[in-house]
């Protein structure tokens, strides 16, 4: 069966971090209909005065934060003690678990483009070891068809594999597609699948998709994705859903009020950063 959009949100601008301006588009409205993905924020300029304040060390519980820069560079810096750069094309995803500090900072470049997606952990892992997995470029495939290119971010993609997150299945998908062209995509049916585009317009079904929207889609096991005459750069994005209690406050997620309650008050303590994480 055909997947069908049931749901559209557009992006609206916003600014973040020390004063970077960006794209939100999916947030605390938005966290049932997209469970499990939390958060999608998207950055798209060209004047560095829109987004080089950066995002200073801040922390983050019981979610995973994944990072795609399509063009431009993301420096991250965390308290496991990773220093890293990525860019044009590569991914970071970072597991923050039972607590991270980190930050990242977007030096100038000639286009900004990316997206940066908080993606859930069950009730069972919130308390994980903290990890951080650089993606380059060598460690994603690019697969040809006709009419255009996936880039395999993460998960499987036919008889591809890519990175695969320890604590949820996510296929996380580049695709790239020429000019009033099409590619149909199978899907398990169990997943919870959205698409983002992230540049230009696709059409799904009757219903079109404009820039920096995203789209949730009904059941199925197959979409399929048509770009119109300026071709399209869109994200897939799937998973499965949780379905468990959320109780989330500023960049901090966890189940109840009581668990994100003792999360601040081990940040004002300093007992925040675990030396033996709960689940290892």
């Amino acid at each position: 069966m055909e997947r069908k959009v049931v749901q559209k949100v557009k992006g609206y601008l916003t600014q973040d971090g020390a004063g970077v301006n960006l794209v939100r588009v999916l947030g605390h409205e938005t966290i049932e209909q997209y469970d499990p993905i939390l958060m999608l924020d998207s950055f798209d300029s060209r004047n560095p005065d829109d987004y080089t304040a950066g995002f200073p060390i801040h922390p983050h519980r019981g979610i995973e934060t994944i990072s795609y820069v399509s063009s431009g560079k993301m420096m991250h810096r965390d308290s496991l003690g990773h220093s890293d750069t990525i860019e044009d094309g590569e991914v970071q995803w970072m597991t923050a678990g039972s607590g991270i500090l980190h930050e990242e900072m977007l030096p100038a470049s000639e286009r900004v483009l990316g997206v940066q997606l908080w993606l859930n952990l069950p009730a069972k892992d919130k308390m994980a070891t903290p990890q951080y997995h650089s993606l380059k470029r060598k460690d994603i495939e690019e697969i040809p068809f006709d009419g255009g290119t996936i880039r395999l971010l993460a998960g499987k993609y036919k008889d591809k594999s890519g990175f695969l997150g320890q604590y949820l299945p996510l296929d996380y998908y580049d695709i790239h597609l020429n000019d009033n062209s099409e590619i149909s995509i199978d899907t398990d049916e169990k997943r919870s699948v959205l698409l983002f585009t992230l540049v230009g317009e696709i059409i799904i079904g009757d219903t079109l998709i404009e820039e920096k929207t995203a789209a949730k889609l009904s059941d199925g096991d197959k979409v399929i994705i048509q770009s119109g005459s300026e071709g399209a750069q869109v994200l897939l994005i799937s998973s499965v859903p949780l379905g468990e209690p959320i109780a989330w406050g500023g960049s901090i997620v966890m189940n109840t009020q009581d668990e994100l309650q003792q999360a601040f008050d081990e940040l004002r303590n300093g007992t925040f950063i675990r030396s033996n994480p709960i689940n290892q």
